[in-house]
């Protein structure tokens, strides 16, 4: 029975669902010990017994493939949208059919950036902290109506999310270079980054992490922003220069954060954004619904039990 290494860890998590529909089709799903990713020297050595691969965020290098192919690897499906750990090049080289699973869970990302937005403008994250500490805090938070979004990124998650802010009558400006249009939104303004940073009440990162917008959000473009910006990212930590954030946080440029995505992950436990009660942080878990779940997991199998028998 050919045998599939699974790295994903929302995948992981319901991987008892998955095994037997797996082993129905003639394939068996073996979940790897994981908490977010496996090294490329761990994924080397394990790769090799595997005739397929559910990638999670792992570094999926030429390396990593190169030393699967040397043994039984034939095929893997990158689970999910980002394609920013994936070396596609190399499969090719390699003769390794690969593919992702886009359109998945547009919807269940964007509801975590409305909450996160939600959260940050009306402190309820510092409320709540307050209560728990047994204090009665009331601070005056800011209301969501006619405040300015500035969405980086207008694909699937982009646009849902855009949705959902025009719901909440907030303005929303889309940067993003390769979608046109305003997607159908009515309200929905176009700009070029970083032109019109500076009428934004809150940057909104949703977009795909690729060579040309690692650290896109920097101290120039900080320097421009609205003072008392805030910062949400559902998308990847490399987006953000961590650095410049945690400056001007700390100088008061940016008022608060909200991050499900770091630039080293799981975050490190002496980020000094971990000294910042203004921010409030995910664990790269935007996605992380049992229906979404289920949805990417099945098209995931699909797709590779599909390259397996051909």
């Amino acid at each position: 029975m050919p045998k599939i290494l699974v790295t994903c860890p929302p995948m992981l998590g319901m991987i008892q669902e998955f095994m037997p529909l797996a082993a129905a089709q003639g394939f068996e799903l073996v979940p790897a010990q994981v908490t977010q990713t496996l090294s490329q020297d761990e994924l080397c050595a394990l790769l090799p017994a595997y005739d397929g691969w559910i990638i999670g965020d792992d570094p999926a290098t030429r390396r990593v493939f190169e030393a699967g192919r040397a043994g039984r690897l034939k095929a893997a499906v990158k689970w999910g949208i980002g394609v920013d750990n994936v070396d596609f090049a190399a499969c090719k080289d390699l003769g390794i059919p690969i593919i992702n699973t886009p359109q998945m869970f547009g919807g269940e990302v964007a509801d975590v950036a409305l909450g996160y937005v939600i959260g940050l403008m009306r402190q309820l994250f510092e409320i709540d902290r307050g209560v728990r500490a047994g204090a009665w805090p009331k601070p005056a938070g800011r209301s969501l109506a006619g405040k300015t979004v500035g969405l980086v990124g207008f694909g699937d998650i982009g646009r849902s999310l855009a949705r959902r802010l025009r719901a909440c009558e907030m303005d929303v400006i889309a940067f993003d270079p390769g979608q046109a249009g305003d997607g159908g939104i009515a309200g929905v303004q176009r700009a070029a980054w970083p032109e019109r940073v500076g009428e934004c009440d809150v940057l909104a990162f949703t977009c795909a992490l690729n060579a040309h917008n690692r650290h896109m959000l920097n101290a120039a473009v900080l320097a421009q922003a609205k003072p008392g910006v805030m910062v949400v990212n559902v998308a990847r930590g490399p987006l953000i220069d961590e650095a410049a954030l945690v400056d001007a946080l700390q100088r008061g440029q940016v008022r608060a954060a909200a991050l499900d995505v770091f630039e080293e992950e799981p975050l490190p436990a002496a980020s000094p954004l971990r000294d910042l009660p203004q921010c409030i942080f995910g664990s790269h878990n935007g996605s992380n619904t049992q229906d979404a779940v289920r949805r990417a997991s099945h098209e995931a199998m699909q797709r590779l039990f599909g390259f397996l028998r051909d």
